[in-house]
């Protein structure tokens, strides 16, 4: 599934080249997760005012209104001057006078919802419960360690589940609990403030590096240009169950929290 790096990766592949179009057509493929939510050609003549991001979510906010879109589990957008005659894993273009936008998506769970603005019920409905955005000044130590205060679950879930800090999904939670010494299974409101503000640090860390390097591409994600992304060659602990820590040499473990795959170090990692 993409994650807060690719979607980012995915936006400022095309936010700049976007801004100021005036949108031409709307073309819509096979039903995706939610219905647009707005018939396709009251979008044409609008104007893109900007291209934001909230959590998963890329925001194209419009003249009136604005789209919400979700890559999904395998979701991508392609961007180009003139796209292709579209094939069946291609369920939305939005085509304006600067290029178009495409939403390709094998397994079309991903999602493209207009709403009258980004503060309407519409959209607070998908990003009114996300935390704070961890790459933001709002993501300050001291409230981070007074929000795991009150949560009694294992620390990789409570970074999974997005209501504290959002975007650190599955690979950069592993990565990042690993820089941050901390075994994933320690419960979030038994960390001392020194290791909440090692966690902080190990997570804007690894997420910066994320971004730089294009993302991850374990199976379907490419960039707007269709390039992959390279974090994955760097992961300390991901995908790399029974090969030797790369600072202690002892074999990563893998083990299943709430049905998704944690890598650590037992020996890197403390309860």
């Amino acid at each position: 599934m993409p994650e807060l790096p690719e979607v980012e990766v995915t936006r400022r592949g095309f936010a700049e080249r976007l801004l100021g179009a005036q949108v031409q057509g709307v073309r819509l493929g096979k039903p995706l997760r939610w219905p647009l939510g707005v018939a396709p050609e009251t979008l044409v003549g609008q104007r893109v005012r900007e291209v934001s991001r909230r959590g998963k979510y890329i925001l194209i906010g419009l003249s009136q209104g604005g789209l919400l879109l979700h890559l999904g589990m395998s979701g991508s957008l392609q961007f180009s001057l003139l796209l292709v005659e579209s094939g069946p894993h291609d369920h939305f273009d939005l085509l304006t006078d600067q290029g178009a936008l495409r939403l390709h998506d094998p397994r079309r769970f991903g999602a493209v919802v207009w709403a009258p603005s980004f503060t309407h019920p519409t959209a607070l409905k998908l990003l009114g419960g996300l935390g704070v955005e961890p790459l933001s000044d709002d993501f300050e130590p001291n409230a981070f360690h007074r929000a795991l205060r009150a949560r009694s679950g294992a620390i990789k879930q409570v970074l999974l589940g997005g209501q504290v800090v959002v975007g650190v999904g599955n690979i950069y939670a592993s990565e990042a609990l690993f820089l941050a010494g901390i075994r994933p299974t320690t419960r979030a409101c038994k960390l001392s403030k020194p290791r909440v503000a090692r966690l902080h640090t190990a997570i804007c860390d690894v997420l910066s590096r994320a971004i730089e390097l294009g993302g991850s591409s374990l199976r379907d994600f490419t960039g707007t240009s269709g390039e992959s992304g390279y974090f994955q060659l760097q992961a300390q602990v991901y995908g790399r169950e029974g090969e030797p820590c790369r600072v202690c040499q002892t074999p990563i473990r893998m083990l299943r929290q709430g049905q998704r795959s944690t890598y650590f170090c037992k020996n890197c990692q403390k309860p």
